[in-house]
């Protein structure tokens, strides 16, 4: 074999094993995978960005649940203008409360133009539903409503307030004991029996003194 057919085969097989690495390399993106993230991300327009979405239920849950619930997301606005959430829904259209991070009522959330808001946690926003029916470790359709008329509705992930948002999820208020499980009051003390109707009353004592001996009564007395 000439060198130059030598030559000529080795470039070949160069080419060959640059394409497979090539391959391999693109097939591994997650974009070509479809890989998505263990919390939900949505875009709303051109501006506005949701990370992290997740809906929050209260310490100690697990499985199939129905009762309060917490959303957490970071909202990030790139745009000139502030942006302001107007609602947010779980589930079957369980809607959202917000309030600020002393814990007075908000009408709405207002994103600063070139900044960001995370809804939930200690000293931030919240979001809070009053029921929703979610499964723990699932996802739930949740939708963003901004004053603009933009809509976000993504599914957001189930999580029970532990690890990486234990203080994010709602609080849950303790048990309060049932009147009948209330101490019973104190019975007052029997009172004396009073002698039923009809029933002869002990005679009195006499009071005068006694007649003496083989004296007749008086007439009086005998009537």
């Amino acid at each position: 074999m000439s060198r130059s057919l030598r030559r000529g085969s080795i470039a070949a097989i160069a080419a060959i094993a640059i394409a497979s690495l090539t391959s391999c390399a693109a097939g591994n993106e997650p974009d070509t995978l479809q890989i998505k993230p263990d919390n939900a991300a949505a875009t709303v327009g051109t501006n506005l960005r949701l990370n992290n979405i997740v809906v929050v239920t209260a310490e100690g849950t697990s499985g199939a649940y129905t009762g309060p619930v917490n959303v957490t997301v970071n909202i990030a606005n790139s745009g000139t203008t502030p942006a302001e959430l107007q609602s947010v829904t779980v589930g079957g259209g369980a809607t959202a409360t917000f309030a600020d991070a002393a814990g007075a009522p908000m009408s709405s959330v207002v994103i600063p133009a070139g900044g960001s808001v995370l809804l939930g946690g200690d000293g931030n926003p919240s979001a809070k539903v009053a029921s929703a029916t979610v499964y723990i470790g699932g996802f739930v359709n949740t939708t963003f409503t901004f004053k603009d008329g933009q809509k976000a509705e993504t599914k957001a992930a189930v999580s029970p307030d532990k690890a990486l948002y234990k203080g994010f999820g709602p609080t849950v208020a303790p048990a309060t004991p049932s009147k009948s499980g209330s101490p019973a009051a104190t019975a007052p003390a029997t009172a004396p029996a009073t002698p039923a109707a009809g029933a002869t009353t002990p005679a009195a004592p006499a009071t005068g003194a006694a007649t003496p001996a083989g004296t007749t009564p008086s007439a009086a007395a005998t009537h």
